[in-house]
């Protein structure tokens, strides 16, 4: 399930909990939350960044057996091979 961030649309009306951005998981298909749990003020969805989760050494191990090079620029227009 992905978790959300909320936040009260206006701090001053909101429990301790809604004044600061809180996290709440919700099925794909529910329809957002318009009133925090607590209290019901009114609150918004705020845009997060993804958590990926990935590491770059992972990323760089899988792509090197797949047969993948990695090359680092050198020079203008040159390039070195790495793997």
């Amino acid at each position: 399930m992905p978790i959300y961030d909320y936040q009260a649309k206006d701090p001053a009306k909101g429990c301790a909990r809604c004044r600061t951005p809180f996290e709440a998981m919700r099925r794909l298909d529910d329809p957002p939350l318009t009133h925090c749990p607590d209290c019901g003020a009114e609150v918004a969805k705020l845009i997060a960044a993804p958590a990926l989760g990935r590491s770059k050494s992972g990323l760089d191990d899988r792509a090197k057996a797949a047969g993948f090079h990695k090359l680092k620029r050198v020079d203008k227009g040159a390039f070195e091979k790495l793997y």
